[in-house]
């Protein structure tokens, strides 16, 4: 499994309003992404116009086809929210619970 985690910072006081965008728009378009497999929107306490987006995915190709054809549609719907360009970082899933992944197995 794979994950992509892009980390966003909200203008200020747009960080609820950015995280609404993303699940009303942007979520309905991964869930139609071949690959997909599941997607956690995070909100900072400490930070709170700080937002982390993981995206999972069975393998990193579709995370890549993804990133290629369909991010830069969900970029622009959500620039008028964002204070700075989203940091996109990619990972491999060692362990996971929820996606019964034992720690080393996820490739």
């Amino acid at each position: 499994m794979f994950t992509r985690v892009v980390e966003v910072k909200a203008k200020p006081g747009k960080a609820r309003e950015l995280a609404k965008t993303i699940h009303d728009k942007a979520l309905p378009i991964l869930k139609q992404q071949s690959g997909f497999v599941d997607e956690l929107l995070l909100v900072s306490d400490a930070e709170p116009d700080q937002i982390l987006a993981l995206s999972f995915w069975e393998e990193q190709q579709h995370a890549e086809r993804y990133n290629r054809e369909q991010y830069p549609k969900i970029n622009q719907l959500i620039s008028p929210l964002v204070e700075t360009a989203p940091v996109v970082r990619t990972f491999n899933v060692d362990t996971s619970t929820r996606h019964k992944i034992a720690a080393g197995k996820a490739a």
